[in-house]
Parts: structure tokens; C-alpha cells; sequence
């Protein structure tokens, strides 16, 4: 039921007798990035050099450090972040890796298999917590 039909939009569901409901892997990675920053201790998602030319141009900034792959209804998440100094990085992560796949799932129905973190910097403008 959940096919791929073009590059980067993917059915949800397929209703002969309503129609069809689509979703793009951008809103995927949007939803990803937005419970990720949630977490207390995330600072915020870390860019690649492309993403900072791209949001200057004016190309959504949100999915900025975070990369999906949907395969058939399953989905994997890489996300670069920026902790804030002074918190635990195991557990801030475990945390992220909980809300991502929560979020994910609550709100496309996909099945998240990965939530990959790669703790790109540290804000050290942070009090110690």
C-alpha cells in the first residue's frame, strides 16, 4: 500500500473510494527536526555548508541537519545536532531518538526502523545544568 511514486513523495494511503493521501519526505524530515528540537539540551540542528547557502535563497531552513530515506513504510533517520554544554549526551540522545520516532510514527503512520544522531558542536553560551 505504501509505494513510492515519484523521487520524494510516498502513499500513506490509497482509497479507491475517497483517494489518496501522499506525503514528501521533506515533511518527514520537518516533523524530524521539530521533535528533535523539543528535547531540552538540543541546541538546535546542524547544517551542512549547502543547507546555509540554501536557507539564505530562501529554501526552508527546517530540515536542516536531518536526513531521510522512506523505503516502502519504513523510514531512517541521520540527525546532526548541537547540544547545549553541561547535559548528558547519552541521554539527551536517547531522549531525541524516542521523541523523533514517536513523532514520526503518531503522525504518518510510517515505522521508523533508525533515528541515527551525530552530535555535530557544542553551545557553550549555556549555563551548566
Amino acid at each position: 500500500m505504501e509505494k513510492e511514486t515519484s523521487k520524494n513523495t510516498y502513499v500513506l494511503q490509497d482509497d479507491e473510494n475517497i483517494g489518496t493521501v501522499q506525503i514528501a519526505d521533506e515533511v518527514v524530515a520537518i516533523i524530524a527536526s521539530l521533535a528533535a528540537t523539543e528535547v531540552e539540551g538540543v541546541s538546535s540542528m546542524a547544517g551542512t555548508i549547502t543547507n546555509e547557502l540554501m536557507s539564505k535563497v530562501g529554501v526552508k531552513g527546517l530540515t536542516r541537519g536531518v536526513k531521510v530515506e522512506v523505503i516502502g513504510s519504513n523510514v531512517r533517520v541521520e540527525l546532526a545536532v548541537q547540544m547545549e554544554y553541561g547535559y548528558n549526551i547519552p541521554g539527551t540522545s536517547q531522549k531525541v531518538q524516542e521523541r523523533v520516532k514517536n513523532a514520526i510514527e503518531n503522525m504518518t503512520g510510517l515505522t521508523v526502523t533508525d533515528v541515527n544522531i551525530r552530535i555535530a558542536g557544542v553551545n557553550m553560551n549555556a549555563g551548566k545544568h
